[in-house]
């Protein structure tokens, strides 16, 4: 995400011919859209992305588990008490 917001803000400089960035070749402000390519394809074909998700989807079904327990009265605070 950085590569493109990096690439988009060196596009928007280039075009509007502001600061150092309007004397740069074209090859070096679209540098960071193909980095962006290049991290995209690396991250999917290593799983990296998929994994991500898993772990989210995993804290997300963890998290609901503990509230429905908390929310039966099963919970470590109730335990305590008997």
């Amino acid at each position: 995400m950085a590569f493109v917001v990096l690439g988009v803000l060196l596009l928007v400089m280039k075009l509007a011919e502001w600061g150092p960035v309007a004397g740069w070749g074209w090859v070096w402000v679209l540098l960071p859209f193909g980095l962006a390519l290049a991290w995209w394809g690396y991250a999917d074909a290593t799983g990296l992305t998929r994994r991500r998700a898993m772990e989210k989807d995993a804290a997300r079904k963890e998290e609901r588990r503990r509230r429905n327990i908390d929310a039966m009265g099963l919970g470590i605070k109730n335990s305590r008490r008997k």
